[in-house]
């Protein structure tokens, strides 16, 4: 006899019992109040960067740590994230909000799109495939004029009024920014305690036994691979937002793919905090080696 459905209030209550869901919310709490302390400018901008870490290492974990795909490419994501938001803002003036939240819908839907194409490759094909879909993006966007083709695009400083002007906008982003970084932590970890994770871990293990055992491969490493960009473009256009210009050279810098990927397995891969703790610490040491 089939067990019965549990109901959505009690797995509500469960997770409210669980540490992991309170220690998340620690987590972001620390990075909201730290910086307003004596309004430290200087902490805010270190832990805005972090905040962007902990979202990569965090999502590309999704792949990389639950399905076990080395995904080189994903700074593609973050990068297309910031330029659909700029475009948005800068050529059809959308606020912030919309132009963000769409812009990650529509880097979701790239992904899933490409994610079905190359997904069936596996191992180092698939990760070479990944640098590549990030070399064509690249090249396809320093061409293309609407973007502003090689030199970038540029935002005028009258786009950060509607926000309190450029000083207060920035303590807006980070804000936002923080928020980004929480969402991605508790989606890693309710996708982990939920079917789809235990299926892409089953992937991760042995992809030809899960399939046999009735795991929809193709169909949950494509949904993966859509999940874990749609953050990570908000991210994206949140950054780009802050520094009002973007340009091919820093949206597609793979450098910071792969450290995503170091700060990833650093901390722990396939747990939620590891890649987290590992992005931070990354930051932080990185930070500290070049001042």
């Amino acid at each position: 006899m089939k067990a019965p459905a549990r109901k959505p209030e009690v797995f509500a209550v469960a997770l409210l019992r669980r540490p992991f869901f309170w220690i998340m919310a620690a987590i972001v709490v620390g990075f909201v109040v730290a910086p307003g302390i004596g309004d430290n400018v200087e902490l805010r901008e270190d832990l805005m960067l972090a905040a962007v870490y902990v979202t990569l290492a965090s999502n590309i974990n999704l792949i990389l740590g639950y399905a076990g795909y080395v995904n080189f490419g994903s700074i593609v994501f973050f990068g297309l994230g910031g330029y659909f938001t700029i475009y948005f803002m800068s050529a059809l003036g959308w606020g912030l909000a919309a132009a963000t939240l769409v812009g990650g819908l529509a880097v979701s839907a790239f992904a899933f799109f490409f994610g079905l194409g190359i997904l069936r490759l596996r191992g180092a094909y698939f990760a070479l495939a990944t640098i590549g879909v990030n070399e064509a993006v690249q090249a396809f966007v320093t061409n293309f004029t609407p973007w502003g083709a090689g030199t970038g695009i540029y935002l005028s400083t009258e786009l950060f009024l509607p926000l309190g002007g450029p000083g207060q906008a920035l303590w807006t982003i980070y804000y936002a920014l923080v928020g980004v970084m929480g969402a991605s932590l508790y989606l890693s970890y309710f996708i982990k305690i939920s079917k789809f994770g235990f299926g892409l871990r089953a992937i991760g293990e042995n992809e030809d036994a899960a399939a046999v055992l009735g795991v929809p491969t193709p169909r949950y490493k494509a949904m993966v691979y859509c999940v874990s960009a749609f953050l990570p473009a908000v991210a994206g256009g949140l950054y780009f937002f802050k520094g009002a210009f973007i340009q091919p050279v820093d949206a597609f810098d793979l450098n910071f793919s792969t450290e995503a990927i170091v700060t990833t397995m650093l901390g722990g891969q396939g747990t939620v905090f590891g890649p987290a703790l590992g992005a931070f610490l990354y930051e932080q040491l990185r930070g500290w080696l070049l001042t």
